[in-house]
């Protein structure tokens, strides 16, 4: 089976594929996991510790969840910045519109999970003010724009699974599970990577890792319902957690409005339609400076070079937690590197442009793409290329 899958992996790869490729150096920065809670400040990490805990081994431990304050301090360096057009750089930001009701499960002894939307506030005993109202002022203003992640981020069924204290080798994952949730934290995932992604279950038989599509088609309405009551309006973007996708996650993306996939950073693949008309983007620039210790400005601007030069988007991906600032100061770094990503793009290219996912789609389909400067002209040529033919990003 693995031999036959190989083959036709590699015989796909020779296809020729049709992808769109520009004229001029575009950028577009893709975001992850904003509204999903994580530590609960310095009370949960004083909580976990004292549960047996060793919290610090890695970055992620000290997850938490931005606040008013860190988004106004990102707000403020993307206003400091402009493209060719006159337009501010913008973080196009993947949502989860859930969280974990804390209360409501030790109600129930953690039995079982019960969520509460991002819209009806956060979990017990988490305090954000303004948090929201920041979310839609950067939306308003332009500099942020919102998209959609996924629900709960992990995979229901696998972890619902693995409360089952019965089923062998279950015991200690039911005991870590509870700690961190009486602790006000939904996970922390490279200590516990069995949750596994929400429409994939890492340990099911590889063919039957991603949910049916009838199961993912349902979570999806769910979380868009959310979201839409979140910011009044519904996702056209949508990245999956993990970037775990198949097509059944495009299909029901699909169904509902979405139209641009994004996908994880691997190769210089310019855009180009999949099924279903759902625009493909990958990324392809990494600043992750919160997480990666080898991480420089110098090569971040080297991986948009090499896109520029190929015709294709610098698409950079940063999760959420390079802006957070409570547990760990995150923000700080991040932001200085932001800024001079930016300065030295703008000084290098008199005819950059700063768009978002929304921006794209326009733009391959019409040539052009509206701001409130007015409509932005762009030479869009399609031509074919195979997968084969990309090059690595770690070559570049």
């Amino acid at each position: 089976m693995n031999l036959v899958r190989k083959l036709w992996q590699r015989g796909r790869d020779l296809l020729p594929i049709a992808g769109f490729y520009f004229d001029r150096p575009l950028v577009l920065l893709q975001s992850d996991d904003w509204g999903r809670v994580g530590l609960r400040d310095h009370e949960g990490l004083k909580e976990l510790r004292a549960a047996g805990l060793a919290l610090g081994e890695r970055p992620y431990d000290f997850y938490t969840l931005e606040t008013a304050e860190d988004l106004a301090a990102l707000s403020a360096v993307l206003k400091r910045h402009r493209d060719s057009g006159g337009r501010n750089p913008c973080v196009e930001m993947n949502f989860v519109p859930f969280n974990l009701d804390f209360a409501k499960m030790s109600g129930d002894d953690f039995r079982q999970i019960h969520l509460l939307a991002l819209a009806e506030g956060l979990p017990q005993d988490w305090s954000r003010p303004g948090l929201l109202e920041a979310y839609r002022e950067g939306i308003a203003d332009g500099v942020f724009y919102a998209a959609l992640h996924g629900s709960t981020h992990f995979c229901r069924p696998a972890v619902e699974r693995n409360l089952d204290r019965s089923l062998d080798h279950r015991e200690e994952r039911v005991d870590l599970l509870r700690t961190l949730w009486r602790a006000g934290t939904p996970y922390i995932h490279w200590r516990m990577p069995w949750i596994g992604y929400e429409y994939w279950d890492p340990e099911k038989p590889e063919d039957e890792r991603f949910l049916a599509a009838e199961s993912q088609r349902t979570l999806i309405g769910h979380t868009f319902g959310a979201f839409a009551k979140l910011f009044s309006t519904v996702p056209r973007s949508a990245c999956a957690p993990g970037y775990r996708a198949n097509d059944d996650t495009h299909r029901a993306w699909a169904q509902h409005g979405i139209r641009v996939a994004q996908n994880g950073p691997g190769a210089f693949v310019p855009p180009l339609f999949g099924r279903h008309e759902v625009l493909h983007l990958h990324r392809v620039v990494e600043m992750e400076p919160a997480t990666d210790a080898a991480f420089s400005v110098e090569a971040s601007l080297r991986q948009a070079e090499s896109c520029f030069g190929q015709g294709i988007p610098a698409i950079v991906s940063m999760h959420s937690i390079n802006f957070h600032s409570t547990v760990r100061d995150f923000r700080s770094v991040t932001l200085g590197c932001l800024d001079a990503f930016f300065t030295a793009l703008e000084s290098k290219h008199a005819d950059l442009l700063y768009l978002h996912d929304g921006d794209l789609y326009e733009l391959v389909n019409k040539g052009s793409y509206i701001t409130l400067q007015g409509s932005v002209q762009v030479n869009v040529t399609r031509k074919n290329f195979t997968v084969a033919e990309t090059t690595r990003v770690q070559e570049a």
